[in-house]
């Protein structure tokens, strides 16, 4: 496990994902559908597959309702509700400092 904090937290949100879904359930609890359409180009497979971490490490909560057909909700935990300073500073920053013509440059960089 990385030692330094900021390690840590970059390991921990480093994912595009990740921190999409935390923006996304920064509003309030949400579907799996309704996360799906919002992230667009995620799959299925992917979303699940991330939100299963996230539950994981405490930052989001599951909470599946016995009806039929099944209903399940996501939301942010206390500490995935942390967060919100980190991801209002990235948009902050975002809107400043990286404007959609540098788009094709980031995709360069993130691979």
């Amino acid at each position: 496990m990385e030692q330094c904090p900021v390690g840590r937290v970059a390991h921990l949100v480093g994912d595009k994902w990740v921190l999409l879904i935390i923006r996304d359930l920064i509003t309030g609890r949400k579907r799996f559908g309704e996360l799906q359409k919002s992230l667009g180009s995620i799959s299925p497979r992917t979303l699940s597959a991330r939100l299963s971490v996230l539950e994981e490490v405490g930052l989001v909560e599951r909470e599946a309702y016995p009806e039929i057909p099944p209903r399940v909700e996501y939301s942010l935990t206390e500490k995935g509700r942390a967060l919100l300073p980190l991801i209002t500073l990235m948009r902050d920053y975002g809107e400043k400092w990286l404007q959609p013509q540098n788009d094709e440059t980031l995709k360069s960089i993130s691979g």
